[in-house]
This record gives structure tokens, sequence and C-alpha cells, in this order.
């Protein structure tokens, strides 16, 4: 996966250095530990000189853009006027992240009257952000200190955030077999992607994948069959011939993924012979956004576009579809017919025969089944209600279990904050979809960035 890049802007008052310029002997430092500390998030951190004045602050954000960085972190040394910084601010196109900490953990009773001027920059904070929103600048913003928070955390969730908007812009989305008929909830035409989301579609082309299909050769086959081996457990005895089949048929739709630089994708089950692949290819579906690549079930383009947008920034992130409730242990099953993201799996995949009985004509398939990992995550929903699209969320934990008895079933089971009865009569409240994701150490904040940054209104459910 590719770095994101960003710019850490020292935001800074001329007054100071005129008047104490011995501040800068510390806060330099603690400018190189903020610099490390986000590194070590797995980021490419752009530095630059602490800014005073508007020339300096417009000709760093300049050289950020030149740079290609992705986000703007502002992180204010001391205060710093607003008025400095507002117009170069507002008027990037980079989204900007806001990291308000300070040096001092313990600024109580006893603290000492030097301590003042190296931590006051919240109140540059303020000013700034007042300033930013009435630009109506969009901006999203972290608090906490600097080792004993997870302000560090906080500020990259957002910067993250901001990337996947970034990434659903321009996306590409394939379907095959288009949508499943009779379901409405997801149902979004091409046209509206395109002018709301800027989502571009593409309808699969039965003679391209047939084409596709004749292409695979016998040596790719083999060399999938052998990764498989190392990757997945056996349940049961295979028919060999089935499976043999379905690796093509997901090699296939991985030349096709790949051909057109696709950004997600979904099939619709019912419908694959009709694009002559007639074995499922669930398991290219799985390890697709393992790769990266967005997926969602029976044709919804839309969330298959929105997993993939989160995908390229947080791998651990799936395509879900809550399946039944667990009242008595207020719990939520989570499953699909055998999608999800192999990088959230919990321990190796497990290869099962799946008979096929949707329709008359596709061919009994594989599937390699797992379980969700256990963890906090935070769950998202995109609908539209009467008012337009929305963005659903909340947080909730993947709950961690040692066994189950469902080994030939894609299965996990999330706790959300409230219980069962309250969230569920939440969800359709919102007229939430029966299709979601989840981003495992994401949280409602970043959720609420990002539709900021699309436009969408987000709701906590």
């Amino acid at each position: 996966m590719k770095k994101i890049k960003i710019g850490l802007l020292p935001l800074y008052i001329k007054l100071y250095d005129d008047s104490m310029p011995i501040l800068r002997e510390r806060l330099e430092p603690f400018y190189k530990k903020m610099t490390e500390k986000l590194e070590n998030e797995g980021f490419e951190v752009k530095t630059a000189p602490f800014c005073r004045v508007e020339s300096e602050f417009t000709e760093t954000v300049s050289k950020f853009e030149d740079d290609g960085v992705n986000c703007i972190v502002t992180l204010h040394m001391a205060y710093s006027p607003s008025l400095e910084s507002v117009s170069a601010l507002a008027s990037t196109s980079l989204p900007i992240v806001v990291m308000d900490t300070t040096e001092t953990y313990d600024f109580g009773f006893d603290v000492s009257i030097e301590e003042i001027d190296y931590n006051h920059g919240i109140h540059g904070v303020m000013d700034m952000c007042n300033l930013l929103r009435r630009n109506k600048k969009p901006y999203a913003i972290a608090v906490g200190h600097c080792d004993n928070s997870d302000v560090v955390r906080q500020t990259a969730r957002l910067v993250r955030a901001a990337v996947a908007a970034k990434n659903l812009d321009g996306s590409s989305v394939g379907v095959i077999g288009g949508s499943f008929k009779g379901m409405g909830d997801f149902l979004v035409d091409s046209k509206e992607l395109k002018k709301t989301f800027g989502i571009k579609l593409l309808e699969a082309d039965n003679h391209e994948l047939r084409s596709l299909l004749s292409s695979v050769s016998d040596s790719e086959v083999a060399a999938e069959l052998a990764e498989n081996e190392q990757k997945f457990a056996k349940g049961e005895d295979i028919n060999e011939e089935n499976y043999l089949y379905n690796i093509k048929a997901c090699l296939a739709v991985r030349k096709w993924i790949e051909k057109h630089n696709l950004d997600a994708f979904s099939v619709n089950f019912l419908k694959i012979r009709d694009k002559t692949i007639d074995s499922m290819p669930f398991i290219e579906a799985c390890k697709a956004m393992e790769r990266g690549i967005g997926y969602a079930g029976e044709g919804d383009a839309l969330t298959a576009a929105f997993v993939g947008a989160f995908l390229k920034v947080i791998p651990d992130t799936s395509f879900i579809e809550i399946f039944c409730p667990d009242w008595k242990n207020d719990l939520l099953f989570i499953s699909h017919m055998a999608e999800m993201n192999y990088g959230v799996a919990d321990g190796k995949p497990i290869l099962y025969n799946m008979p096929f009985d949707y329709n008359d004509t596709a061919r009994d398939t594989v599937a390699a089944y797992s379980r969700f990992k256990g963890g906090k995550a935070v769950y998202v929903n995109i609908y539209r209600d009467e008012e337009g699209f929305k963005l659903g969320t909340a947080p909730v934990e993947m709950v961690s279990v040692e066994k189950d008895r469902l080994q030939n079933q894609m299965r996990g089971w999330m706790k959300p904050e409230k219980s069962v009865p309250e969230f569920l009569k939440s969800l359709s409240e919102h007229g939430a979809t029966h299709h979601s994701f989840l981003i495992y150490d994401g949280n409602v904040d970043m959720i609420k960035f990002f539709g900021k940054l699309i436009g969408i209104p987000v709701e906590e459910l």
C-alpha cells in the first residue's frame, strides 16, 4: 500500500522570535518528536519551518501541494494569529486535520511559570478553527496529550478518512450480472453514482468475460492452486473438477478487475451464468478485499465503492451483512454467502464444497470460510432517505470467539454499544440498507469527517 503523505504545518508567532528566541530550543525538538510519532503511524511526513506570517504560510502550503501531500496536519507550537494562516488554509484543496496537543502533561497547582510559554497553543487552535469554520473550510480535530492519550492515533484515523474521501471521487466499480432483482435499498443508477459521488460504473460484458475465462492458462491455475494450499485449510474432500473450474473463474474476474483498473466490484450470484462465469467467485471476492479492492454482494455498486475507498487506506475493512439477532447474548450475527476480507479473518480460512442451488445453470462451487477476528471497530452504512444520501455509523466490537460450530459459514458476532433491540430499531428508523461495512480500529469521528468531505450528512445509529 502506497504511503500517505502528510504535510505537518507548525504554527507560530513572530512576536516570540523577536522577544523570546530561546523558546525555539525546546519547541523545535518537540516538533521533531511529533513528526516521528506520525511517521510511526505509517505516514510519510513532509516538514516545514515554523510559519509565523501570512507569506510563510502561503509558501509552505504551496510547497505541500507541489510535494503531493494528501493532507495537512496543523500543530500549534504556541499561539498563532489566525489571520496569518487562514487565507492559505482556506484556499487549499487539501483537507485539514488539526492536532491539538501540548508537551507538558501535568499542568497543575505546582507547575512552574516557564511552562506557560511552551503549552498555550490551544487558544491558537480555537482562533484558527473559528476562521476556518467561517470560511467554510472543512476540517477535523484530534485532541489530547502528546504521550498520554491517543491523539496521534486519532489524527491518523482522520487523515485516512480524508484520503478515503478523495479515493471515492473518480473511483470505478464493476458489476457482474446487474443488481439483484427486487432489492431496492442499495439500488442506485449509474448517472446518480457519477453525479453524487463521482463513481464510474462498469457493467460486465459477457463476451469479454468469456474471452478472459478462455485466456486463463494451466500454469496460472496451478500457481493459484499452490497459493491456496498455503493459505487455506481443508474442511473436507474437495470436488476437484468444481474447484479447478472455480479457480479459473476467480482468475478471469481478477483479470477483468485489472484490465479495467477497477477500485471495487460486485457480483449478482443469480446472474453469473448469463455472464458465462458459472462458478460463483467467492474466493476472489475475499482475496480482492484483502488486496484493497472493494466488494459488496448482489450487484451493490454503492457499498462496494465505499468499501474500496476505505480499503486503500485501512486494510482491515470488510463488507458485512447483519444476518441474525442473538437476543440472549445481546449480539448480532454477521454473515453473507461466502464473502469477507481475509485480512480480518481469525486464523486460516477453511475450504469447503458449496452446493449452489440458487439457479439451475450454475455449477456447484467451493468457498473458503472464516470467522471475523475480535476487536474494536466502527460500523458504517450508506443509505438514502427522503432527504437524500446519508451515512449511518456506530461504534461496535467484534467479539473474540475461541470455538463455534459454523465452520462452513462466513461468521462473526458483533456487539454494538446500544442493546441489540435499540440498535436494530435505530437502523431501520434511519432507513439503513441491509448491506454495510466494518472498519477495525475506526471510530465515529473519522466517519463524520469523511462525510463532511464528501458532502453527505452522518447520523449516529
